[in-house]
């Protein structure tokens, strides 16, 4: 028998008090009031209600070690990216590999492999295999319905999906950026309940009051906390709080307990702060989590700071696995799978022939997921289409990894290099490689180091070379999480300060470019999309 005194923050009766925790075998067995004066706090742990684990570039094993240290105690993952490389086999391997460590990993069936029929993945999940995949009990929920024309139009593939989620008793998760009014209506009839692509008040308004339940979302790249944190203290009980997609380097820093501060110092009250922290995802997707309740897992957190949530120590299932800024989740050494079919290729292969003055160009927004698009005359040289960096307008190419064929070409504005070119098999959905760069030798240059490699990120410039290799399905390492993150925040810091790019994270950005589902413009290995109207467009205008 353990015991713990602190002061007891009850989320159910909304109250802190003195008190006792008595836990044994993993469970709460007791919670008492009692007479002390710790100053120590204690509380349910943390939920991430929805992140996509391969954005950290991590395995499980050691997102857990790292997550561990801000208070998470579970993460509603969905395994999507790769599934979209790996299919099942993929699926699989992040639930053996979560198994192995003490963090509670929660995953769903990735709903759309591929994510559209406008871009080459590695796999596909049809509605046989999401049949299969819902038949395991690690499996808790179908995740995010990206197709959400499909939905719509109620395309058989999709309505399958969702009834096989719904006869196993199990949630179905949205995603519908901008989709509102009768669209959004047929959407939610289908019985998809949640949705964290909400870009502005307005949007997750109408969401809830039609009977969705909103995640607000603050990762790497996509930052909606600002535009929904407001909010939290109107609709308590239908707010999540969720990254999403964190990289490495901002994992070393903190996870939900920088959502929770943040929505302290703007003036939310404390538990409906901790509700969406922990209790709202718990009981959504009926998660066999802690929340400070008698008989509950001990899954519980600790702190003398209910402002800024540094924690002191994580508990889960009675097993202290942080204490004092030190994980004890130990490495896992874990094999390597991957699906890359692509050689090297040379310089020509990103000449692009100029087919009238005028182009259309990809406006990335910081921050953001949705993108612009306008219309600009083209650089022209003998003939070719060329970058212009002095008007931010760069080359970028999407190459298909899976094999060999011309890489697909356009044009970018917002990531403001100055020379040379970065590079990423971290493209969502179908993690092909995802380049950007002033001309085509420093593209070659860059893309050929995440072939050599088969899978990374990497940035060129003034001779010099800089990669991380990826090489689990591409898009993850098995090598040291910390390790990792300081070679991340390395390459990020290189690209900002030695190559211009003024964006708070270009590799997330950039891994954004290829997500078609997405509006407005982006490119795959196929071609320029129009997301709008679902459809691709021409370059050259």
């Amino acid at each position: 028998m353990s015991i713990i005194k602190a002061q007891i923050v009850d989320i159910h009766q909304r109250k802190i008090y003195a008190g006792e925790v008595h836990f044994e075998n993993g469970r709460i067995t007791a919670i008492r009031e009692s007479d002390h004066d710790e100053s120590t706090y204690i509380m349910p742990g943390f939920v991430d209600a929805h992140v996509h684990i391969e954005s950290s570039m991590l395995i499980p094993s050691e997102f857990a070690r790292m997550a561990v240290l801000h208070g998470t105690v579970a993460t509603v993952s969905d395994p999507h990216e790769i599934g979209n490389v790996m299919g099942i086999e993929g699926v699989r391997y992040m639930i053996e590999n979560g198994n192995k460590v003490p963090l509670k990993f929660f995953f769903g069936a990735p709903s759309c492999v591929p994510a559209t029929s406008f871009e080459t993945a590695g796999a596909i999940i049809d509605a046989e295999g999401i049949k299969q995949l819902l038949a395991m009990e690690e499996i808790l929920y179908l995740a995010e319905m990206m197709n959400y024309p499909g939905v719509i139009f109620q395309d058989e593939e999709v309505v399958k999906k969702i009834r096989y989620a719904h006869e196993a008793g199990k949630p179905v998760d949205g995603h519908a950026p901008g989709v509102r009014g009768e669209d959004l209506k047929k959407y939610i009839s289908a019985g998809i309940s949640t949705d964290h692509e909400c870009f502005t008040r307005e949007e997750a308004l109408e969401k809830i009051n039609m009977g969705m339940k909103v995640l607000i979302r603050e990762g790497s790249a996509a930052r909606n906390f600002e535009a929904l944190i407001s909010l939290l203290p109107e609709y308590p009980e239908r707010i999540m709080f969720c990254s999403d997609d964190k990289h490495p380097d901002d994992l070393m820093i903190g996870h939900l307990n920088e959502l929770a501060a943040r929505a302290i110092a703007k003036g939310n009250d404390l538990f409906d702060v901790l509700r969406a922290a922990s209790k709202n995802p718990v009981e959504h997707y009926n998660l066999p989590v802690g929340l400070l309740q008698e008989g509950d897992p001990a899954d519980f957190i600790l702190t003398r700071d209910l402002k800024n949530f540094k924690i002191d120590a994580t508990y889960i299932n009675g097993e202290k696995v942080m204490e004092n800024g030190t994980s004890f989740v130990k490495r896992v050494e874990a094999t390597i799978i991957n699906n890359f079919h692509t050689s090297e290729k040379t310089p020509d292969a990103f000449g692009l022939e100029a087919k009238s003055d005028n182009i259309r160009v990809i406006r990335a927004i910081d921050g953001e997921l949705v993108t612009q698009s306008f219309i600009t005359p083209a650089k022209i040289h003998q003939g070719k289409a060329l970058a212009d960096p002095d008007r931010d307008l760069l080359k970028m190419a999407v190459v298909n990894r899976y094999s060999d064929v011309s890489p697909a070409l356009c044009f970018i504005n917002g990531f403001n290099l100055k020379k040379g070119a970065i590079a990423s098999c971290v493209g969502h959905d179908s993690h092909n490689i995802i380049a950007v760069g002033c001309d085509d030798e420093s593209l070659c240059q860059a893309v050929n180091l995440i072939i050599q490699n088969k899978g990374g990120i990497s940035a060129v410039f003034d001779g010099q070379s800089h990669v991380l290799p990826l090489p689990v399905a591409g898009i993850m390492t098995n090598e040291d999480g910390y390790k990792t993150g300081q070679l991340y925040g390395t390459i990020d810091a290189l690209v900002k300060a030695e190559m211009g790019c003024n964006l708070r994270a270009p590799f997330m950005t950039l891994s954004f470019m290829a997500l078609l589902v997405i509006p407005e413009l982006k490119l795959s290995d196929l071609g320029l999309f129009d997301g709008k109207k679902f459809e691709f467009a021409a370059l050259f205008v």
